[in-house]
């Protein structure tokens, strides 16, 4: 029973899900900043108030809806300039061969090639002893 959670847990997956969780949570971070501290700001001082929790629409307060809304956008927009759009590009430049895959070499294939280099060395070696 313990064996199969212990698996569970370290199970690649598992790793890289908390890897991408706790990037997220930082990467969450930067986003609202850059909403919060920047876009916000830009946004009242073209409409006079970067919060619009006071508008109210025949009786119906909508403001509260509406400062959501734009800052819904705002990351969305954040998002896709910043993340979707260059890694988009960095795939179709890849695509097109302009970037360089690194080569990834499995270590078993690594350990036979120092074999082979070792031998090749050592027969090289044993040629030249008279």
């Amino acid at each position: 029973m313990l064996k199969g959670f212990r698996d569970f847990l370290l199970r690649g997956n598992l790793i890289d899900l908390a890897v991408a969780f706790v990037v997220g949570a930082a990467f969450t971070a930067v986003v609202m900043s850059l909403v919060d501290n920047v876009l916000m700001p830009l946004i009242g001082k073209m409409g006079g108030e970067p919060n619009f929790d006071e508008i109210d629409v025949a009786g119906i307060r909508v403001g509260a809806f509406t400062t959501d809304l734009v800052s819904f956008l705002l990351i969305a927009a954040a998002v896709y300039f910043l993340v979707v759009m260059p890694y988009n590009r960095l795939l179709e430049m890849r695509q097109r061969g302009e970037v360089e895959e690194p080569e990834v070499v499995e270590e078993d294939t690594l350990l036979l090639r120092e074999i082979r280099d070792a031998l090749t060395t050592k027969s090289t070696d044993d040629s030249r002893t008279p």
